[in-house]
């Protein structure tokens, strides 16, 4: 049992649950092919039972992750430092070791759960086709039903770049998602995509269906470009959960 300043504390089982979430998404999203080659991503979930508290992976790059594992090469016998930092919403970390990288993004995550205090999950990929639509400063248009069957209702805005980790860069995706309450995916201007989601599980799903929808919209360019729905779209709920 660790203690949290707050008087409450947080245990074994609420950690493991975080990991479960954790490897779970990050699994699925690699399984769909939906990562960069490369792994530069990272993700968290509010630790459960604890919504001012946040377990972030502590490693510097994602790989499909054994269950109970999250970080590449870790002893068998692994503790929190391993794998997991937990971090509350003032950035203060309170459990394991961010990796310098991991370090210059926590307060992108505590960012996103303060802009956005009803989401429980936010991913970040380097996901091909999406960052195509990034790097163009262009926002994704929303013509793929997956989008509309997890929730995403509306286009996939851009946050304008700024150096990563900085507070500029915290602001601008902040001050996106607040100009786009609807949304839960920016796209990072000259980087990548930003997810967040009522689940791990939703968020895993959505990256996925984004970049499902980059590949999509791409490919229809060639056939006159992608037919937007008809207006009766907004009067439908096609939300599976």
């Amino acid at each position: 049992m660790t203690d949290h300043p707050s008087g409450r504390a947080f245990g074994a089982d609420e950690l493991d649950a975080a990991r479960t979430g954790l490897t779970t998404a990050i699994n699925r999203v690699f399984a769909a092919s939906a990562m960069s080659a490369s792994g530069h991503g990272n993700i968290s979930v509010r630790l459960p039972g604890h919504d001012d508290l946040l377990a972030v992976n502590a490693g510097e790059l994602l790989r499909p992750w054994p269950a109970g594992d999250l970080r590449v090469g870790v002893p068998a016998l692994r503790t929190v430092n391993d794998d997991v930092v937990v971090v509350d919403l003032d950035g203060e970390v309170h459990a394991g070791t961010p990796s310098p990288s991991v370090a210059a993004i926590l307060k992108m995550h505590i960012g996103v759960y303060r802009a956005r205090p009803d989401v429980a999950a936010v991913i970040h990929t380097h996901s091909p086709a999406a960052t195509s639509y990034a790097l163009a400063s262009v926002s994704l248009p929303n013509t793929y039903e997956a989008l509309l069957v997890h929730g995403q209702a509306t286009d996939i805005p851009v946050a304008p770049w700024a150096p990563r980790g900085t507070a500029e860069a915290v602001r601008a995706i902040a001050e996106t998602y607040e100009a786009h309450p609807e949304t839960y995916g920016i796209l990072l201007g000259n980087h990548g995509l930003l997810v967040a989601g009522d689940t791990a599980e939703h968020a895993a799903g959505l990256v996925v269906a984004i970049e499902e929808a980059a590949v999509a919209s791409l490919g229809a360019r060639a056939l006159g470009g992608a037919v937007p729905f008809p207006a009766r779209v907004r009067d439908l709920d096609l939300r599976l959960f």
